[in-house]
């Protein structure tokens, strides 16, 4: 699989080859091992507390805020080091990293082991996903970037639905302890695929160049961008800073609902393990994936003449998202509590294609695999590392009040941040309509 160079002016009419395609399927297929490693603990977490003696704090905090910090925090020495190397292979060791890391979860006898086996898991998931943003952007030209990226992000809901499919599969035949070690040593096997059959395309090679900054064959190309000028230019960026913002915002929400709904379904309404495996993953997987891919081929469609859809899209899907989650919350049994579910699963994430493509737009080429990981950072260090600790220590708080429904009232308290994430694409609206008014002037 390998890139072509492609000159400014060609760049316009070109269009991606089979390696391309092949390339996204692979980088597709790390990101579902990435969040299949990533949510299995909250797919399997009643036998894990059945065992372990875990709490809902306790699980809210190791799916949260301690794999966040590690995830996040690393992501940007990361970033950094792939935007100056081979991406490729800075890919390939995280995720040789992560799927061993994920295999010692499943050998963990105590709290503790498990969590240190989780903060390792963050560590090598810190170089996955950003090294495969800047990869795709530098095989797919502008035009088609928004649905490349929707495919590749489409990711972590098969993740999901496998995770739940597989995971809940194997706990209910054998142990919890058996999926993880299952899972982690695909991951190996994979990372060495990807070191040895993926190549490194050119950087900026399909992009094209505003008509006052093309450069001939005797003009210096422009020198490398700087760690903290990158830094700098995305935090003092008003576009970038908002889309972070917002999408922090929406993450709160989502993986809040994301770490915790197996549980709910299970403790609260009744489910079983091989009923969650069964329609709760098909849920997810049909309903994330659908989200995901509508709203990258809907940015496709409008961004180019109205750049203000890359919040507009986002904020409408929340905000059709918001009454059917209390549906969700309140449905007395599991199927109606599905049939809820079911469209603000998509809606929910109308936000991430929109603004992955949006960001790696606005940036530089030997900026992007940088700039994806500070989108990263301030979004999962929010919504990651916030969302679910909120959520368990909330359930926890309720629970000797309200036993038999604390993880129920827990939810409802999410409803307010569906305005607030509303509020704050409309915010990076505003920033965006300024942006192109300036630029016209």
């Amino acid at each position: 699989m390998s890139g072509e160079a492609t000159s400014p002016a060609a760049a316009v009419t070109a269009r991606p080859g089979p390696a391309a395609w092949a390339v996204l399927a692979t980088l597709c297929f790390i990101y579902v091992l990435n969040f299949l490693d990533r949510q299995l603990l909250s797919i399997l977490a009643k036998p894990i507390q059945d065992e372990l003696g875990v709490t809902d704090g306790q699980l809210g905090l190791i799916s949260g805020l301690y794999f966040a910090l590690f995830y996040c925090v690393l992501a940007i020495p990361v970033g950094w080091l792939a935007d100056r190397t081979n991406r490729v292979k800075v890919l390939s060791i995280a995720c040789g990293l992560w799927s061993a890391a994920t295999a010692a979860c499943g050998l963990a006898g105590s709290y503790p082991q498990l969590a240190a086996a989780r903060m390792a898991v963050g560590v090598g998931e810190a170089g996955g996903v950003p090294p495969s943003y800047a990869i795709i952007s530098d095989y797919f030209p502008s035009g088609a970037r928004g649905t490349a990226l929707s495919l590749f992000n489409l990711g972590p809901p098969i993740g999901q639905a496998i995770g739940i499919a597989f995971g809940a599969s194997i706990a209910a035949a054998y142990s919890w302890r058996l999926a993880f070690l299952w899972v982690g040593a695909v991951g190996v096997v994979t990372a060495l695929g990807v070191w040895f059959f993926v190549r490194e395309p050119r950087r900026g090679a399909l992009d094209t160049p505003p008509p006052d900054k093309v450069v001939d064959a005797t003009t210096a190309a422009p020198p490398p961008a700087g760690f903290l000028s990158t830094c700098r230019t995305f935090f003092t960026h008003p576009v970038l800073l908002r889309t972070a913002l917002a999408c922090a915002a929406t993450q709160f929400i989502t993986y809040a609902v994301l770490n915790f709904t197996t549980l709910f379904l299970m403790r609260e309404k009744g489910m079983t393990l091989q009923q969650v495996a069964v329609w709760y993953a098909l849920l997810i997987g049909i309903g994330v994936s659908a989200g995901m891919f509508a709203s990258g081929r809907l940015i496709d469609r409008f961004a180019p003449r109205w750049k203000a859809a890359y919040a507009y899209i986002p904020a409408a899907g929340l905000a059709l998202a918001a009454p059917l989650f209390v549906g969700f919350v309140w449905a007395p049994t599991w199927p109606l509590a599905l049939v809820f579910l079911a469209l603000p699963t998509g809606l929910n994430y109308f936000y991430l294609s929109p603004a992955v493509t949006l960001v790696q737009e606005e940036v530089r080429p030997d900026q992007r695999t940088l700039a994806g990981a500070l989108l990263l950072l301030v979004m999962n260090l929010i919504g990651l590392g916030l969302g679910p600790t909120y959520l368990g220590f909330v359930s926890d708080w309720l629970r000797p009040s309200h036993p038999d429904n604390s993880l129920q009232l827990a939810f409802y308290s999410l409803v307010p941040f569906y305005a607030l994430a509303v509020g704050a694409f409309l915010w990076l609206a505003r920033a965006i309509r300024r942006e192109s008014q300036e630029t016209a002037a």
